[in-house]
């Protein structure tokens, strides 16, 4: 432990599991105070008792990131709790995955509402509080389908392509508080969210793995780190960037399948 966020308060929403708890448990081995929040109730007090069982601090908030009057009440609890709020990692998303006419309206709305507003509705009361403390960093999950287009994921893609642009937007926005916005954009990555497509469509998990340069999928704990370097003084001179960490795919290197 380098001790980078000694001191120091994050809040990760989106943290009940997968990249949102590695990043979680990866600001606290950094020395940070983290604010677990998440729809998932039993996923995110196991997150914050991971953390507290390896001797951090941590407190779990319910929180559906697509509600203004959650979102609110869950930067208060994290200030009114640590007294300061120094960087976010906005995370929570879903992923829905269909083509642009099956689309249905409900589909459409879902996927906005958490992945684009709720990313919208946590800066929005986030950075007040970040830049009474002089200054910060906030990190938004977008995706690699935000930077290349992928065909039948008309949804999401759109979601994460806003996500990238709300991210530079807010970078301007809050470069004269000394708040660096960015955003990481992963490829596939072994979560909860992609484990059920190994059963469920064996040949594009397998095409997922072969055609990323990389040869494989990234682990949860491969993203955090990107997010919590992003987040850290290492990196006081980047904001506005959307950083692919992905193994290759944005780069255009995608891999031809033999056959």
């Amino acid at each position: 432990m380098s001790g980078m966020f000694e001191e120091k308060v994050a809040l990760v929403t989106g943290s009940a599991s997968g990249i949102g708890r590695a990043t979680a448990i990866a600001f606290a081995r950094e020395g940070a105070k983290v604010c677990v929040a998440d729809v998932d109730i039993q996923g995110g007090e196991e997150t914050a008792q991971l953390i507290k069982r390896a001797g951090g601090n941590a407190i779990f908030i319910k929180c559906d990131v697509s509600k203004a009057s959650d979102v609110e009440a869950m930067v208060q609890k994290t200030v009114d709790t640590y007294a300061r709020l120094d960087c976010a990692f906005n995370n929570a998303g879903v992923g829905v995955v269909v083509p642009t006419v099956e689309c249905t309206e409900e589909q459409w709305d879902l996927t906005m509402n958490v992945n684009l507003k709720g990313v919208w509705l946590c800066m929005k009361y986030e950075i007040p509080w970040i830049a009474k403390q002089g200054g910060g960093a906030i990190v938004n999950t977008a995706s690699a389908a935000g930077l290349i287009c992928i065909q039948g994921h008309s949804p999401y893609t759109a979601s994460k392509t806003g996500v990238i642009a709300l991210t530079k937007v807010a970078a301007l926005d809050c470069a004269s508080a000394k708040i660096r916005v960015n955003a990481v954009c992963p490829g596939a990555v072994l979560t909860p969210m992609l484990e059920p497509l190994k059963d469920i469509d064996p040949i594009a998990w397998n095409f997922l793995q072969k055609t990323t340069p990389l040869g494989r999928f990234a682990m949860p704990e491969e993203i955090a780190e990107a997010v919590v370097w992003l987040c850290s003084d290492k990196a006081s001179y980047i904001t506005g960037v959307a950083l692919p960490v992905d193994g290759g795919v944005v780069s255009g290197l995608l891999k031809q399948v033999p056959g």
